[in-house]
């Protein structure tokens, strides 16, 4: 037996109503759904994990120090690329 994966993104409507219509799915086939929310805000996500451990936010700070200093920026052509 083959399991068959029918993978699409969707909006959840009100009262958390989530509507699936795809053509691979034949009427009367029993099938398995899985729900992954995706969180609202990636940036957030980006952000608690620089600052999650002392060697990131070490590293994060560093880094903002870095950009300071404009003698330390490399330059590149792209066309030279």
């Amino acid at each position: 037996m083959m399991i068959t994966g029918v993978r699409q993104k969707t909006v959840v409507k009100e009262n958390g109503r989530i509507e699936i219509c795809s053509p691979e799915l034949p009427g009367g086939a029993i099938v398995e759904v899985i729900v992954l929310v995706e969180p609202e805000s990636k940036e957030l996500e980006t952000t608690e994990y620089l600052l999650s451990t002392e060697a990131n936010r070490n590293h994060l700070v560093q880094a903002l120090r870095e950009l300071q200093d404009p003698s330390g920026y490399v330059y590149v052509n792209p066309d030279a690329l």
